[in-house]
């Protein structure tokens, strides 16, 4: 007996969707735009190496003067036990940190932002207190759109590596993206203009030698974010270098714009 997965209508389903996911990773591009060089990309492979070169790592953690409540968001094709370390940091000076609670970041969609959006919502209730949102790379456009919508439970924003600005093919993922995620990066599925500002204190950290994101779109221009700070750091390393985790807990120590 034939189910109803099995069914040659399903199949024949799947098939175009595969088809059409793979037509979107193979569009041209238009317009002149590219992400970072090769050279940084093939250098993104470091983190590879990361959980060896920490056992001979010494973080300078200091105790927080004020802690935090705090949410880190993943990054594209990325679950939050890849942030671990980085949490570990924030909360060895202090700080109460918690997860996005949707796992793995599959892309943007209307349920998934109104998700986030309700647990910040109810993190704040929780706390008593705003929440600083630490968005990596995708994270932080989910990051920045949660405080646009919810400026009253988000203290502020930080994005590390984000592509909030310029062209959203400006950068090394999106066809892989838009294979995954199953529509074209610069027409995502939720109302927004990425590039606006949330009306929370924004903090953008970019490096020149990211191989994923062009710096000049995680930099972003004024206007688009309060304050952008450049790192020496790949994409990948946003999470774990020891001048990332530096700067994030400088950030959270600071006291709030006048």
């Amino acid at each position: 007996m034939t189910t109803f997965a099995s069914s040659p209508v399903v199949r024949s389903r799947h098939r175009a969707e595969i088809a059409r996911r793979i037509a979107l990773a193979r569009e041209p591009l238009t317009e002149k735009v590219h992400g970072p060089p090769r050279r940084l990309l093939l250098g993104e492979m470091g983190w590879v190496l990361e959980p060896v070169r920490r056992r001979f790592r010494t973080l300078p953690i200091t105790s927080a003067r004020h802690p935090r409540a705090v949410m880190l968001l993943p990054g594209f094709v990325t679950h939050p036990a890849r942030m671990r370390y980085l949490q570990q940091a924030l909360e060895a000076a202090g700080h109460r940190v918690s997860h996005w609670g949707l796992g793995m970041n599959w892309g943007a969609t209307p349920e998934r932002l109104a998700s986030v959006e309700r647990r910040v919502t109810q993190l704040r209730a929780c706390h008593g207190e705003p929440l600083v949102l630490i968005g990596w790379s995708l994270g932080g456009l989910f990051a920045r759109e949660v405080a646009k919508r919810r400026p009253d439970a988000v203290a502020k924003v930080i994005t590390m590596g984000t592509p909030f600005s310029g062209n959203m093919r400006a950068n090394n993922a999106w066809r892989a993206y838009q294979a995954i995620a199953g529509y074209r990066v610069d027409q995502p599925p939720v109302e927004t203009q990425l590039a606006q500002k949330p009306p929370v204190e924004t903090v953008a950290l970019w490096s020149a030698r990211d191989g994923i994101v062009s710096p000049r779109c995680a930099c972003g221009r004024p206007g688009e974010r309060d304050r952008a700070i450049r790192l020496r750091c790949t994409h990948m390393g946003f999470i774990f270098m020891p001048e990332a985790i530096g700067t994030l807990l400088s950030e959270l120590d600071s006291p709030p714009p006048v």
